[in-house]
């Protein structure tokens, strides 16, 4: 159907030329040179939590999900999440299915996948995996794949930021090819350095080296971590600072040269290298800094003609000052934390990018984006501090999760039953808290981490509340070397877990009978209880015999004629409230029958497989005669 706007004939629909008007005042592009084009299935080539985040983000944009997963994935949760869910890397070793190009790539073009999200890690930075995708004509979210290249080679991501005058850490300009050059650098900058892997992050193939001594040992330990992580060994060699801040900026590019950043994050609360716990905004950052910072990260992007989601790392030193370290071209773990502070959905800006929309377009304008409160993320693993930050796997008996203002949870495999496998990351749950500032959100996410509830594996939540409730994490600055430097923080609260520890000793009870120790002087021949002797005799007359020879009369009166309390005993119930119920058979009724009777001849009443309705018949009954 055409529509008039204007007085114009156009077939385009208020909404596109609405698009064409906001492209138009560009600098960088004219709307001839559009190309818009709508993503109606995405497949995510990733599993777990990052998985479901883009599928729920697909679903309120619309858009269809397929997911992927391994043979040992089968039963996991990010399979059950998405529309369409295809086997991949049949026989392969869990890791390299999702490793595994060609699978991927022919389950995308055999089911009509127009995009696929990476997610993070697996082929999240692989450029022959963006190239793929393109050959394929599937679209790959996330930036070109020569800007992938470009940022996951760590030397010439380097080059591109000294082109862009971003301050960098002395270190090699290419790849070194043996210990040789290593030493060659030391002898110039001295120690500490560090090594790092060229083709990847995330603290693999990542070594600080203090000694001479040390050198040939940690250069073969980086090389080997770098082969087995990202398939290439190459190292470059840098100057260890001492004791910096860890920041990184979140930056958003299109296909039209606009590139906005959304502030930085704190994320110096590191273990080996390995982020812990992550802040949004940093705390205590110069605003002459964030500055330089943010502005720095918006120019390396605009340089290299950034598109889609992105970070930029920098360390900073204890005199202010910054370095360069990496980009990382695809969506981050802590995202999250970006996105409460600035109410930014960057998945959602992720697909709307990937689709040709511009930044303007969305809203995404620079003078827009203002930083509101403060986040934290608490990553809730499945590891034991007090060994080492051991993985634990199994199976989880019980979970009980947060819930409240200001909590955000992002999980996949955070429920009862569910199976903990060695064979991928240790994540259990991300925790998202968010409050006006720093203690307020710090105080959301103790209360929140207190909520939870898991049994049947480890995790690390009670050294998590440690770091939160540290007095240098609240009131002042944090580096990489908080962890280390803080011993107490391994001081941690043991878990009482008393109620499944009953639950444990009852079933064991209930299926191997009891295990109490019996007395010496005893001559055990069954586990059988003892029943009680009986006095010779019938039992003495209760009011049932009253009732049975003198009939309601009689009853009435003796009734009235008893001194002291009339009780009636329902122990014996078959009801929710009887203590035995549904415990006792009746064989088991029959035995203790003759003993009771001998010695409860002088209750009111006692009810056995009764009702409630009999209880207050008789109470009523009692209740009216002692009126007449």
């Amino acid at each position: 159907m055409l529509l008039y706007f204007g007085g114009v004939k156009n077939g385009l629909g208020l909404l596109a030329l609405r698009r064409v008007y906001l492209l138009s005042r560009s600098a960088h592009t004219s709307p001839q040179t559009l190309e818009y084009r709508p993503i109606k299935k995405v497949m995510v080539a990733n599993r777990g939590e990052i998985a479901i985040r883009v599928f729920r983000a697909c679903t309120e944009l619309g858009i269809r999900t397929v997911a992927v997963y391994s043979e040992q994935d089968t039963g996991q949760m990010h399979r059950q999440k998405a529309d369409e869910a295809y086997l991949i890397g049949k026989g392969l070793p869990p890791v390299t299915a999702y490793l595994h190009i060609p699978d991927i790539i022919k389950v995308a073009k055999e089911n009509n996948v127009d995009a696929i999200h990476p997610g993070y890690g697996f082929l999240s930075e692989r450029s022959d995996f963006a190239q793929a995708c393109e050959e394929a004509g599937v679209r790959f979210i996330g930036p070109s794949p020569e800007v992938v290249r470009k940022m996951g080679d760590k030397v010439e991501a380097r080059a591109l930021a000294i082109q862009a005058g971003v301050p960098v850490v002395p270190g090699t300009d290419a790849p070194i090819s043996s210990l040789q050059e290593a030493q060659e650098f030391a002898k110039t900058y001295g120690f500490p350095i560090i090594f790092k892997a060229a083709y990847g992050g995330g603290g693999r193939g990542m070594r600080v080296v203090r000694e001479c001594e040390e050198l040939e040992e940690n250069y073969q330990r980086a090389y080997s971590e770098a082969l087995a992580a990202f398939g290439n060994g190459a190292l470059f060699v840098e100057k260890f600072i001492e004791k910096p801040r860890h920041i990184e900026v979140q930056i958003l590019g299109d296909k039209y040269g606009n590139v906005i950043h959304l502030y930085e994050r704190d994320c110096s609360i590191q273990r080996r290298h390995q982020k812990v716990v992550e802040i949004a905004p940093a705390a205590q950052l110069d605003p002459q800094l964030r500055d330089k910072l943010t502005s720095d990260s918006v120019n390396l992007a605009k340089q290299v003609g950034y598109e889609n989601a992105g970070t930029v790392e920098f360390l900073v030193d204890k005199h202010g000052k910054h370095y360069f370290i990496e980009v990382n071209s695809r969506l981050q773990v802590e995202h999250t934390v970006t996105e409460e502070i600035t109410d930014v959905d960057l998945v959602h800006a992720q697909l709307r990018v990937c689709e040709g929309r511009s930044l303007p377009e969305l809203g995404l304008k620079q003078d827009k984006i203002k930083i509101n409160g403060c986040a934290i993320q608490c990553r809730v693993t499945t590891e034991d501090p007090a060994r080492g930050f051991q993985p634990d796997t199994g199976r989880i008996e019980v979970f009980r999760s947060a819930e409240g203002m200001g909590i955000r949870l992002d999980s996949a495999s955070a429920f009862q039953g569910a199976l903990i496998s060695p064979h991928y990351d240790s994540l259990l749950v991300k925790v998202i808290a968010s409050g006006k500032d720093l203690p307020t959100a710090a105080s959301k996410m103790l209360r929140a981490l207190a909520e939870f509830r898991i049994r049947g594996v480890k995790t690390n939540i009670p050294f998590l509340q440690n770091v939160l409730s540290n007095h240098q994490f609240l009131y002042s600055t944090v580096d990489t070397q908080f962890i280390d430097e803080n011993q107490d923080l391994f001081n941690l609260k043991r878990a009482q877990n008393r109620a499944q520890k009953l639950l444990h000793y009852l079933g064991h009870v209930m299926v191997n009978g009891p295990t109490t120790p019996i007395p010496v002087k005893a001559k055990p021949s069954s586990t059988d209880p003892v029943i009680p002797s009986l006095p010779m005799g019938e039992p003495p007359a209760g009011f049932r015999e009253v009732l049975l020879k003198e009939g309601p009369e009689g009853f009435a009166r003796a009734v009235r004629q008893h001194q002291g309390l009339l009780l009636m005993d329902t122990t014996l119930r078959d009801a929710h409230q009887s203590l035995l119920a549904t415990r006792v058979r009746t064989h088991d009724l029959k035995k203790i029958a003759p003993y009771v009777a001998h010695n409860f001849s002088n209750l009111f009443s006692l009810e056995n497989w009764g009702d409630v309705r009999f209880c207050c018949l008789l109470l009523m009954l009692k209740s009216f005669i002692l009126r007449v």
